[in-house]
C-alpha cells in the first residue's frame, strides 16, 4: 500500500475544519493567532531530543508443530509437522533527518513478511516489502485424475493431495515531496506490486456427468499505481493512475476423449485514471472525484462445434464521478449531501450466431448482446445537537440502477434512517439506529432476451421488490476506572412480499457483549460473547408446491488475561481462549426426508505464553498454541459413493494441532 503522509494529513485537517464548532466561524483558528510578541523559546520542549542511531528490537523464533491436518495452517500460520523457524524485527534508524525502518514477522515461515523503508524526512521515501501467504482449502483430497501439461489423465491409482494456495507478494514504492523546491504543496508517489500464486484448488467440469478435480494454479498479478498530490491553504487535489495485469500460466485442461473440456481463466488487464479534489470555504467543505477506466480481455476462445468465434475482443469502459458537500449551519446543525454516478459500458465484440430449430437451420441469426449497467446514488443527511450530550442524525438515500437487457431493467432503492447518540449520562454512552427502505422498479422480465429463459414468476433477490427494516443499539458503560462493559445488538428484516418463487423473507439478528477488567496494575482480564442468527424462507414451483427454511447460527466466545508482576516484574504471563461454532440447517416441506442435511463446525483455540526479561535488552518468550477443529457437511460424499458423480472425497475436518514456539528478542538502545 502507498503512504502519502502529507496528503492524508491535509484530508483529515480539512475534514476537521469543515465540522468544527462555532468558534471557527468567527475565525479563531491557529493561523489567525497574533504571535508577534510571543516568546516561543519559553515554550520549547527541553527534553524533546531526537536520538540519532538505532532503536527497536530484533529476534528469532524456533519451534515445533504437530498437526493432524494441513488446515491448521489457517490458524497457526504453519501446518506441516516438524521444526519451524523465523526472524522477527522492528528496527528504526535516524540521523540528520535521514530515517530507515525494518519490520519483519516470522520471516521464513509459511506466513511471514518483511518491510524496509528508507528516506529523508519531508523529502523522499523508498519502501520495499515481501510477504508469503499460505492457506488451505481442504486436506487429503482424493482424485484419480493426474494432470500433466494440461492433460487430465484418469488412473487406477488414487492421488491424495492437499488443496493449498501459496502466495508470494513483493513490492516497491517511492514517494517524493517537491514542497521545498517549488513553494507548493506538491507530492508524488509511485508503486509496483507483484503476486505469484501457485498450488491447487477444487474445481468442477461436465463430461457429461459432474466431475470434481484438483485444478492446478499458477498465475501472476501485477499492480502499478502512480500519482501527484497538490495542496494549498484550503484546498487539495490528486491526479492518479492505477493499473493491473493478470496472467494465467496454465492453459485449458483436457481429458483424453474431450479436448479443452475446462477453460482456463483468461488473461486480462485493467486501467484507471482519477482526478479528485477538496476545497474548504469558511465552514463548508466541497469534494469531488472523477474516475475513468477500461478493462480488457483479449484471448483465444475454446473451440466448440457451431461457434464461429476464434478470439474474444472483450472491453468494458467504466466511468465514476462523485460530488459531496458538508456545511455547518450553526453550532447545533450540520448538513451534508453527496451524488454518485457510475456507468459500465460493455464495448465487447458482437457476433452473429446461427439459430437451430428441430435439428434444422432456421436461417435466422442472433447476436450476443453486451449488457451495460448505470448507477446513480443520492444521499442527504443532517446532524443536530439537541442539547449537551444529545445528538440526533437523520438522512435519506436514493439509488437507481439501469441494467440493459436484464430481467429487470430498472430498480430504485429508497431509504430513510436516523441515529440518536446520548453522552449526557455519566459513565454511560448510548447509541440507537433505525432505518427503513423500499426497492421497486420496472416490470420484471420485461426484456425478450430473458422472458422465455426462466420461470416467469421467479425473482432474483437482488432485483426483486423488497421492504427492509433495520434496528441497532449499543451501550458502553464504565462504572469504575478499572471496569468497562460494551453491549450491542442488531435486527434486520427483508420482506420480499411480491415474490412468489424465490426468496420471500430473510432475517438477520444478533448481539455482542464484552467486558474488560484491570484488577490491578499488572493484572488485566477480558471476556466477550456474541451470537448471530440468519433465517431465510424460499418458495418453490407452484406446480409442485414446496417451501424451504434455511437457519444459520453463529456463536463466538472468548476470554483471556495478562499478568506482569512476577519475579520482580521480569515475567509476564498471558492466556487467550476462543470458541467458535456455526451451524446451518435447510428444511424442505413437503419432502420425503424433510431436510437437506446440515453443516456444522466448531473450533477451540488456546494461546498460552510467558515472556521473561533476562536483562533490560534481552527477553525470552515461550508460547503454546492449541487448536481443536471439527466440521461436517452433509453435502460431502465419498469419491465412489455415486457412479454418476466423481468427487474429491469427504473433505470434512476433524483434527488437533499443537504449536510450541520459543522467541528470543534483543532491544537496541
Amino acid at each position: 500500500m502507498r503512504s502519502t503522509k502529507l496528503f492524508s494529513l491535509n484530508l483529515i485537517t480539512l475534514a476537521l475544519l469543515g465540522t468544527a464548532t462555532g468558534a471557527m466561524a468567527a475565525d479563531f483558528g491557529v493561523q489567525q493567532a497574533n504571535t508577534e510578541h510571543l516568546k516561543t523559546a519559553n515554550y520549547q520542549c527541553k527534553r524533546c531530543v531526537a536520538n540519532d542511531g538505532y532503536s527497536g528490537t530484533v529476534g528469532a523464533s524456533v519451534g515445533v508443530i504437530d498437526a493432524d491436518d494441513e488446515h491448521a495452517i489457517n490458524q497457526l500460520g504453519t501446518g506441516s509437522d516438524g521444526a519451524i523457524a523465523g526472524i522477527n524485527a522492528d528496527i528504526a534508524y535516524q540521523k540528520s533527518g535521514y530515517r530507515a525502518k525494518v519490520q519483519a514477522h516470522q520471516l521464513g515461515m509459511d506466513n511471514g513478511f518483511i518491510n524496509v523503508e528508507a528516506g529523508k524526512s519531508e523529502q523522499y521515501k523508498l519502501d520495499v516489502d515481501f510477504q508469503t501467504i499460505t492457506t488451505n482449502q481442504y486436506s487429503n483430497a482424493q482424485t484419480n485424475l493426474w494432470q500433466n501439461n494440461g492433460m487430465l489423465t484418469p488412473s487406477d491409482q488414487t492421488r491424495v493431495l492437499d488443496l493449498n494456495l501459496q502466495r508470494q507478494r513483493s513490492g516497491i514504492g517511492f514517494e517524493y515531496d517537491f514542497s521545498k523546491l517549488t513553494d507548493l504543496g506538491l507530492n508524488s508517489y509511485a508503486r509496483y506490486d507483484r503476486e505469484d500464486k501457485t498450488g491447487n484448488r477444487s474445481a468442477s467440469l461436465m463430461d457429461p456427468s459432474p466431475v470434481n478435480f484438483a485444478e492446478p494454479v499458477d498465475e501472476t498479478t501485477d499492480n502499478f499505481s502512480a500519482g501527484v498530490v497538490l495542496d494549498g491553504e484550503n484546498w487539495l487535489s490528486e491526479l492518479s493512475y492505477s493499473g493491473s495485469r493478470y496472467e494465467n500460466n496454465i492453459d485449458n485442461l483436457s481429458l483424453p476423449n474431450n479436448y479443452d473440456v475446462y477453460s482456463a481463466t483468461p488473461d486480462n488487464q485493467a486501467h484507471q485514471v482519477s482526478l479528485s479534489g477538496q476545497y474548504r470555504l469558511a465552514s463548508s467543505v466541497f469534494s469531488g472525484r472523477v474516475v475513468s477506466g477500461r478493462m480488457i480481455q483479449d484471448q483465444d476462445l475454446v473451440q466448440i462445434s457451431g461457434n464461429p468465434v476464434q478470439n474474444w475482443d472483450g472491453q468494458v469502459d467504466t466511468f465514476t464521478s462523485n460530488l459531496a458537500a458538508s456545511t455547518r449551519v450553526s453550532n447545533r446543525l450540520r448538513l451534508g449531501a453527496s451524488y454518485d454516478y457510475s456507468k459500465r459500458d460493455n464495448r465487447s465484440s458482437v457476433f452473429d450466431f446461427a439459430q437451430y430449430e428441430y435439428n434444422a437451420m432456421s436461417g435466422a441469426y442472433k447476436q450476443n448482446t453486451p449488457m451495460d449497467i448505470e448507477r446513480e446514488t443520492f444521499k442527504a443527511n443532517a446532524s443536530y445537537r439537541i442539547a449537551s450530550g444529545y445528538r440526533l442524525q437523520a438522512g435519506y438515500n436514493y439509488k437507481q440502477v439501469d441494467r440493459s437487457y436484464g430481467e429487470r431493467e430498472e430498480t430504485q432503492d429508497n431509504e430513510l434512517w436516523s441515529k440518536l447518540s446520548i453522552r449526557a449520562i455519566d459513565k454511560l454512552t448510548l447509541n440507537f439506529g433505525l432505518s427503513y427502505g423500499e426497492r421497486g422498479g420496472s416490470d420484471y422480465q420485461a426484456d425478450e432476451l430473458t422472458s422465455e429463459e426462466t420461470e416467469s414468476l421467479m425473482r432474483k433477490y437482488h432485483l426483486a421488490d423488497r421492504n427492509r427494516t433495520e434496528l441497532n443499539a449499543r451501550a458502553s458503560y464504565t462504572p469504575l476506572e478499572w471496569l468497562s462493559f460494551d453491549v450491542s445488538t442488531h435486527y434486520a428484516n427483508d420482506d420480499y412480499d411480491a415474490t412468489e418463487i424465490g426468496l420471500t423473507q430473510a432475517k438477520d439478528y444478533g448481539y455482542d457483549a464484552n467486558v474488560q477488567v484491570q484488577l490491578t496494575e499488572p493484572l488485566s482480564l477480558y471476556a466477550f460473547a456474541g451470537q448471530q442468527w440468519i433465517d431465510s424462507d424460499q418458495s418453490g414451483d407452484q406446480t409442485a408446491i414446496w417451501h424451504s427454511e434455511i437457519r444459520d447460527e453463529f456463536i463466538n466466545l472468548g476470554l483471556g488475561g495478562t499478568y506482569s508482576g512476577l519475579m520482580e516484574d521480569r515475567l509476564t504471563l498471558g492466556m487467550d481462549y476462543l470458541f467458535a461454532n456455526s451451524e446451518s440447517n435447510t428444511g424442505v416441506n413437503p419432502s420425503s426426508d424433510g431436510a437437506y442435511g446440515a453443516y456444522y463446525s466448531y473450533n477451540h483455540s488456546v494461546n498460552l505464553y510467558g515472556q521473561y526479561l533476562i536483562s533490560p535488552q534481552m527477553a525470552l518468550k515461550l508460547a503454546y498454541q492449541f487448536e481443536r477443529y471439527f466440521d461436517t457437511d452433509s453435502a460431502m460424499v465419498s469419491a465412489n459413493s455415486n457412479s454418476s458423480l466423481i468427487t474429491l472425497g469427504e473433505l470434512n475436518h476433524n483434527y488437533n494441532a499443537h504449536q510450541l514456539m520459543l522467541t528470543f528478542s534483543y532491544k537496541l538502545i
